[in-house]
């Protein structure tokens, strides 16, 4: 699946695609702000390990953003299960050339809009770690709404920080 939008490209990672993914996602910035799955440094084989993952996705649920080309990011929906199989949190991160473009905002909206109406749920949310208004103001950007704070609930980076938890809602 392939989503070809104003600034980016949204398609499946590739095999071909793990040195491009290196070169954005080994980037401390980047990892400061997502969970401890998402590993610093970011090698060549980690980024094998993720195509390898997401090869196996049904639906296809992980999206490389392709800018100018090259994959210089990603997005996804984790689907919940049990009595939260209409709901999914969403996660994404852009190599740092890129901030400041407009470029998660569109994949954001572009991704919502996949899983509302292809994966049928009633609810996407994100957990935004709290020294990170950026990606706060991109998910109100999207119309997603902040529904409260969960307070000193993520460790990082030696520091305990609250999470600010959005939603939207279809």
């Amino acid at each position: 699946m392939e989503f070809h939008l104003e600034k980016c490209q949204l398609r499946e990672l590739r095999e071909t695609d793990a040195e491009a993914i290196v070169q954005h996602a080994n980037n401390r910035k980047i990892w400061r702000n997502l969970r401890d799955r998402f590993p610093h440094p970011y090698s060549l084989t980690d980024a094998h390990q993720w195509i390898e993952i997401t090869a196996s996705e049904i639906p296809q649920t992980t999206f490389a953003i392709v800018v100018n080309g090259e994959v210089s990011g990603g997005i996804g929906l984790i689907v919940g299960d049990d009595v939260y199989f209409r709901t999914a949190e969403i996660g994404y991160w852009l190599g740092e050339e890129h901030w400041g473009k407009g470029i998660i905002p569109e994949v954001v909206n572009a991704v919502a809009e996949y899983g509302f109406e292809q994966l049928k749920l009633l609810r996407i949310w994100a957990q935004v770690f709290a020294w990170n208004p950026a990606s706060m103001r991109v998910l109100e950007k999207c119309g997603f709404i902040n529904e409260g704070i969960l307070r000193q609930a993520i460790f990082k980076d030696g520091t305990a920080i609250d999470a600010v938890r959005y939603a939207l809602i279809r």
